[in-house]
């Protein structure tokens, strides 16, 4: 596996064909929905770009992301991270390292910034580290796993964040996926039907559908088990949006400026084999 830097950010593949890049630099529509630090595009097993960048439905949502609508520093709002409204994400750093046959580790580090909040020079003050690690691992016969891990360390004080403030709560760990006509959601104990707010469904959802002309191919989403709130319910969508597993919802939650608030996320692209769900979790659960 290689990383390859460009201007823009870091492209990783394998064996010379394309696993996904990491939007380092701004993009925007003419200024509008300006974001960085997401994944963009992803590949399927078969090549295919799954993940989408400013859709038309939702253009502030883009490919494998992690933001929050309610970004406040005690009662006062700094941003919609969601939305990219009054939000800067400064990437700091973004370094690959892989090993001959293993898997390949991206670590950024990446600081939270807002025009509401400034000092005397009227320069933005970062107010969240972010340090992320990303680990790719070679596909297998069964698929590619991606691990994510999400570290948040608050640099000023009061800082916290929240989903919508609405009954959905959504906000967090959110793939946008392309999603087939033929897409269906299946978790640990069965199928599961997208509902309006976010349904409990366990640990783990797969989402399955055909993709092109190779035929029907799917995503695996998986919590880890030490994250905060789990199982954390999702917010599922079979058009025109993302998946998300809530966290923390609706009501804000404070980030320590002492201890980091930790997500961890596990990606799993297959092909059309069913997917042991049981099992895939009970091997994350157990990796370090």
């Amino acid at each position: 596996m290689t990383a390859e830097q460009t201007d823009d950010g870091i492209l990783v593949s394998e064996n010379g064909n394309p696993v996904l890049f990491y939007q380092k630099t701004p993009k925007s529509i003419k200024g509008l929905y300006e974001r960085s630090n997401y994944i963009h595009p992803l590949y399927n097993l078969d090549g295919i770009i799954i993940t989408e960048d400013f859709p038309e439905d939702h253009l502030h949502q883009r490919g494998i992301f992690w933001s929050w609508h309610q970004i406040l520093a005690g009662e006062k709002r700094l941003g919609d991270g969601w939305e990219c409204r009054d939000i800067k994400w400064d990437v700091l750093s973004a370094e690959a390292t892989a090993e001959e046959a293993g898997p390949l580790v991206l670590k950024t580090r990446v600081h939270w910034k807002s025009p509401n909040l400034i000092n005397e020079k009227g320069e933005m003050l970062p107010f969240v580290e972010e340090q992320a690690v990303l680990t790719v691992y070679p596909a297998q016969p069964a698929g590619r796993k991606i691990d994510f891990e999400i570290r948040l360390l608050a640099l000023e004080e009061n800082i916290s964040i929240g989903g919508s403030e609405d009954e959905k709560g959504y906000g967090g760990f959110s793939p946008r996926i392309f999603l087939p006509e033929d897409v269906s959601f299946r978790g640990i104990s069965g199928q599961v039907t997208p509902e309006t707010a976010a349904v409990p469904a366990g640990p783990a959802i797969d989402i399955t559908g055909t993709y092109g002309d190779k035929g029907v191919d799917g995503i695996t989403i998986i919590q880890h088990p030490s994250n905060p709130g789990f199982p954390q319910d999702w917010i599922l969508r079979s058009k025109s949006s993302m998946q998300n597993p809530v966290y923390p919802g609706r009501n804000p939650v404070k980030i320590s400026s002492s201890q980091h608030t930790i997500l961890k996320y596990r990606l799993v692209l297959h092909g059309s084999d069913r997917q042991d769900l049981e099992a895939l979790f009970n091997e994350y659960s157990a990796s370090k």
